[in-house]
């Protein structure tokens, strides 16, 4: 199994981004995703999570600006009003709903790096 995260780089606080998240040997429809970020000194966080057709989870400090959505066998985080707090390595990671929301996801992508200036 693997996991791709893409669509990451440097923009301006205010802008968007779309990150995306690519699997092979799984099929996203029978897992939970999690989009998670981690800040240089900072311990790894969830951002957003969606178990398609069910639940999806936003951390406080994105909700209302960032969306997670799955489409065309990716898994998407539409990241707008970007701000420099948002500046982190960014992770797609599947597994079941609790081990998402915990963290313990089994299976992990690399990360893709955001960075929002001010």
């Amino acid at each position: 199994v693997q996991l791709q995260a893409s669509g990451g780089g440097l923009v301006q606080a205010g802008d968007s981004l779309r990150l995306s998240c690519a699997a092979s040997g799984l099929t996203f429809g029978n897992y939970a995703v999690g989009w998670f970020r981690q800040a240089p000194g900072e311990e790894r966080e969830l951002v957003a999570a969606f178990r398609g057709g069910f639940s999806t989870y936003y951390a406080g400090s994105v909700k209302g600006r960032f969306t997670i959505s799955r489409a065309n066998d990716a898994v998407y985080l539409q990241m707008n009003s970007l701000k420099p707090e948002d500046t982190a390595v960014y992770y797609c990671a599947a597994g079941n709903w609790r081990e998402v929301l915990a963290g313990r996801a089994h299976n992990w992508g690399q990360g893709t790096q955001v960075t929002v200036s001010s």
